[in-house]
């Protein structure tokens, strides 16, 4: 993985020639991000991982050859160090669900924001985990109703602070945390701190795992 102050190495992975392009020449402009190559279907993608390392995989899922989420599997056993960020156009709870479970970090709708996609880029490389917000929901909603042998406790380990709690509920909407910054009035580098927090207290690796142990608590 390329030193945190290096551009963020991403390989764009998409069956659409044009969308590749396009989405290639909207991200070189960006000082943060350095497109390492492109990759028509999964089983390309795989190939190409093997040979360029890149930090992030942005797979879009329905492709020939070898689907996003089958090549997201293999990447997970074969390149464990790289990050996987799916980015298609459906959100159906299917697609959702099982590019997760095959080790997706995160699930983007290709109507996202070119700052939206920058930062979860960047995210990623962290292992941090960005969701599209209505993504986040169904993610929730699931947990909801997932039975329970014993009810969970309804208090963390360490109880959270009110700007804590503030911040886990905005994490469950699939917020970043520039978004969370916005809306709670706070600097960036606050919230990153109010996160790391959050993430200690719940003893959670992840924001994906933070929304979840928040709504298990109740705390949204």
């Amino acid at each position: 993985m390329t030193a945190p102050d290096q551009p963020v190495r991403v390989l764009i992975v998409d069956d659409q020639a044009l969308f590749r392009e396009a989405l290639a020449t909207l991200l070189e402009v960006q000082p943060e991000i350095e497109v390492v190559g492109e990759a028509g279907d999964g089983e390309q993608a795989v190939r190409r991982c093997a040979e360029l390392r890149p930090d992030v995989v942005l797979m879009d899922l329905r492709m020939p050859v070898l689907d996003g989420i089958a090549a997201t599997n293999r990447l997970r056993v074969e390149q464990p160090g790289v990050r996987v960020l799916a980015l298609t156009t459906f959100d159906d709870d299917a697609d959702v669900f099982a590019a997760l479970r095959a080790g997706a970090l995160g699930y983007l709708l290709k109507d996202v924001s070119s700052a939206r996609l920058v930062e979860a880029l960047v995210a990623a490389r962290r292992g941090e985990s960005v969701l599209q917000p209505s993504v986040a929901a169904k993610l929730v909603a699931r947990v909801a109703q997932l039975p329970h042998e014993d009810a969970p406790p309804r208090q963390p380990p360490v109880p959270l602070s009110e700007r804590e709690l503030d911040v886990v509920r905005l994490l469950a909407e699939g917020r970043s945390n520039r978004e969370i910054a916005g809306r709670l009035f706070l600097a960036e580098g606050t919230v990153k701190n109010l996160v790391t927090g959050v993430l200690t207290k719940l003893q959670v690796r992840d924001r994906t795992q933070a929304a979840l142990r928040a709504r298990e608590l109740g705390l949204c």
